[in-house]
């Protein structure tokens, strides 16, 4: 079976930056942005590797406001991009 990898994908006017995504996240790829301001005024989160992603998907789990959606990609769809 292929190793997966994941691929996270954040709404960044839902995310309200309360950080619980960054605190469970096992690979530390997750931050918050403190260049960034969305639409509710909240700095969101935002992935700073994601290659080093592995589809857990913790992050989707813990999101009090579902802004976060986690796709898991097999080796074959990945080892080329």
């Amino acid at each position: 079976m292929a190793k997966a990898k994941g691929m996270i994908e954040i709404e960044v006017d839902r995310c309200k930056g309360c950080g619980l995504c960054i605190a469970v996240c096992p690979t530390k790829i997750l931050h918050i942005d403190d260049a960034a301001i969305n639409v509710k005024g909240y700095q969101p989160a935002a992935v700073s590797d994601m290659e080093n992603c592995i589809g857990c998907g913790y992050c989707a789990l813990v999101c009090p406001d579902v802004a976060i959606t986690v796709e898991r990609l097999e080796a074959e769809e990945f080892a080329y991009a």
